[in-house]
C-alpha cells in the first residue's frame, strides 16, 4: 500500500494506492497542511509514503514527523539525471523540480511517444519530453491566476479580473481574462510545433487550471488528473526508490 502526496505551492493533493488502482484521494490547501494528519488517521498503517515537495522545508518537516508518528516508511522524490525510464538534459538535473520530474516519470509510464507534458497550477510549466524517454528542456511561466493577481496588484486601474474568454474581447474583465489565458495557450502550442509532425505526439495536461486550457487547446492532448501522484507510484514501485 502507498500513499502518494504532491505538496504544491497552492494545494497538497494525495492518493491511497494499493498496487491494483487508487483506493481514495483528495487535497487541501498547502497553508492547511496541519489538517493532513486528520487526513492521514483513514490511511491503511502499514502505508508507505512517497512524496514531491515543492512547497518548503516546512511543509517537508510536517509530512516528515507525520510518517514518524505513525512508524511508516517515507521517502522524498529528488530529481536526478535518470529514473523510470526518463533521462534528463537538464544543465543541473538536481535543480529540476520535484513535482517536474514526477510529472515526467508518470508521463513515460503512459506515453511512449513524444510528448508535451504541461501542469498548469501556479505556475505553469511546459516540459517536452521525447520518445526516447529524454527529457529535453521546457519553460516555467507564472499560471493563469498568477497572471490575473500580477495585473490587480501592480497597476493601479486593472482589478482581478473575472470576465470570459473570447477571441475579440470589448471589456476589460474579457480583456484581462482573455489575455491571460492566451498567453498559457500560446506557450504550449509553441512548443508542441516542435514535435507536431512526430507520430503519436500529445499534451498531457495536468493541474488546477487544466481543465481551462484544455477548451480552447488546438492540439492533441489529454487531461491527466493523477499525472504527477501517478510519477509517484511508479517511482516507489521502481528498484531505485
Amino acid at each position: 500500500m502507498i500513499v502518494a502526496i504532491d505538496a504544491g505551492n497552492s494545494r497538497i493533493k494525495w492518493g491511497v494506492h494499493d498496487g491494483t488502482g487508487w483506493l481514495s484521494s483528495g487535497a487541501l490547501a498547502t497553508s492547511d497542511v496541519a489538517r493532513l494528519a486528520e487526513v492521514a488517521a483513514r490511511w491503511p498503517a502499514n502505508a508507505r509514503g512517497v512524496v514531491c515537495n515543492v512547497a518548503g522545508a516546512a511543509v517537508a518537516d510536517s509530512i516528515s514527523r507525520l510518517f514518524t508518528r505513525r512508524h511508516a516508511e517515507l521517502s522524498f522524490l529528488q530529481a536526478s539525471a535518470a529514473a523510470c525510464g526518463v533521462r534528463s538534459c537538464y544543465e543541473n538535473p538536481q535543480q529540476l523540480g520535484a513535482d517536474r520530474w514526477a510529472a515526467l516519470i508518470g508521463a513515460r509510464g503512459v506515453q511512449g511517444a513524444a510528448c508535451l507534458v504541461v501542469c498548469a497550477g501556479t505556475a505553469t510549466t511546459v516540459d517536452r519530453l521525447d520518445a526516447a524517454g529524454v527529457f529535453v528542456g521546457g519553460l516555467i511561466l507564472p499560471g493563469f491566476d498568477l497572471m490575473r493577481a500580477a495585473l490587480a496588484r501592480n497597476t493601479a486601474q486593472l482589478p482581478l479580473a473575472e470576465g470570459a474568454f473570447c477571441a475579440q474581447p470589448r471589456n476589460t474583465m474579457d480583456a484581462i481574462v482573455s489575455g491571460c489565458l492566451q498567453a498559457q495557450l500560446g506557450a504550449v502550442e509553441r512548443m508542441f510545433q516542435e514535435i507536431a509532425d512526430e507520430a503519436d505526439a500529445c499534451c498531457l495536461l495536468t493541474g488546477g487550471s487544466a481543465r481551462r486550457l484544455a477548451t480552447h487547446l488546438k492540439i492533441p492532448f489529454q487531461l491527466m488528473d493523477n499525472l504527477i501522484l501517478d510519477g509517484l507510484l511508479r517511482f516507489a514501485a521502481s528498484p531505485r526508490s
